[in-house]
């Protein structure tokens, strides 16, 4: 079962929080300072997350504390765009990260809770007046009112919701999680959920959360658990025949697919997928979220083209990194791995390819 760690080792957690505290620090004194030095540039960060104050106290209710391992960290709109002015950073598709919704008690209220962050990314993010420092910056990947699969009703709330975010929302694509409550995404019983998001051709994308079991390892689940996760949940659609079965689906791995840039050839040992041009992690999407550093990123591009690799920074969570940074580049080191032309496509151009909605509202 989906276990959530609420609680963290003292001395850690201290640290931690000392060190999101610097952070918040920094950008509270440097991001709103800096708000045009680097203009609002050209990049889209297609892996950032939100966080708005119901969401913050429906987790506070529940007793969950952190993310990851970390302490939630704050996130506003003026926060979030103070970050892309810095960075250069032009829009920004949020998306829900762990746990989702699976601290929630009952299916009524997870599916009470989607509708509400959607039409949140909705009204506050998408559909905002001209004049709105907000308009034009900010993208969404829908969240589901998913937790327990083994439930079918739950199953078809998720695709109903689906629909209404990509159909009626104009929302950018659909978020899932590496599992729901211990079930991966090749499971059988995510058969329907499978087929609508192919109808509907859906650009989904893939975030960690934490596995049903862990080693007792003291470190927080981000730091290796996640890209394992990440890692768990591509492998098992593969041998479940997910992206075969689903070709309109597109999927987005977070973190630089986790492990399988490296472990693709040991990964794909069952099927036969001995060339990682030709196997089926090529058709995947990778963004370089907190795995930007030049050994992650000659991995994937030796499983991918470049085209199928994006942006991304896990704004908030890695604010901490960030506020260390100068304003402009946020990610120099990726000049060592692709060329100035591969860059313009990495920080924006293959992001707007699969999400046609978003360039129109930056247009």
């Amino acid at each position: 079962m989906h276990r959530i760690e609420q609680k963290a080792g003292a001395g850690r957690r201290d640290w931690l929080r000392r060190a999101l505290g610097m952070g918040a620090a920094a950008s509270a004194a440097g991001w709103s300072s800096v708000a045009g030095a680097a203009s609002r540039g050209q990049r889209i960060d297609v892996h950032a997350h939100f966080i708005p104050t119901f969401f913050r106290q429906a987790l506070a209710a529940h007793g969950v504390e952190g993310d990851g391992g970390i302490p939630l960290p704050s996130w506003s709109v003026s926060e979030a765009l103070g970050f892309m002015d810095k960075f250069g950073i032009q829009a920004q598709v949020v998306s829900l990260s762990e746990p989702g919704l699976g601290f929630l008690p009952d299916r009524a209220s997870r599916v009470q809770m989607a509708r509400d962050l959607n039409d949140y990314v909705r009204q506050t993010l998408l559909a905002v007046p001209s004049y709105s420092p907000a308009h034009g910056r900010f993208g969404g990947f829908a969240v589901l009112p998913m937790a327990n699969p083994s439930d079918e009703k739950e199953v078809q709330e998720a695709c109903i919701e689906a629909r209404r975010a990509l159909t009626v929302l104009g929302m950018d694509g659909v978020g899932l999680y590496s599992n729901h409550m211990g079930t991966y995404l090749g499971d059988p019983a995510l058969a329907p959920l499978m087929q609508t998001l192919n109808e509907l051709g859906a650009f989904v994308f893939v975030h960690p959360v934490a596995p049903p079991l862990r080693p007792e390892v003291d470190i927080p689940n981000f730091v290796l658990e996640f890209p394992f996760e990440t890692t768990r949940a591509a492998t098992n659609m593969l041998y479940k025949g997910i992206f075969w079965r689903y070709p309109r689906i597109r999927w987005m791995l977070a973190h630089a697919g986790g492990t399988i840039p490296f472990l693709s050839y040991r990964a794909g040992l069952l099927a036969l997928h001995l060339d990682a041009q030709k196997s089926a992690f090529s058709r995947l999407y990778f963004d370089t979220a907190l795995s930007a550093a030049p050994p992650a990123m000659a991995a994937a591009k030796q499983v991918t083209d470049t085209s199928h690799i994006l942006y991304g920074t896990d704004f908030p969570y890695s604010k901490t990194v960030y506020a260390l940074k100068w304003p402009g580049d946020p990610n120099p080191e990726l000049n060592t791995t692709f060329s100035s032309t591969e860059r313009a496509m990495v920080d924006r151009t293959n992001a707007l390819a699969q999400m046609p909605g978003l360039q129109s509202r930056i247009a």
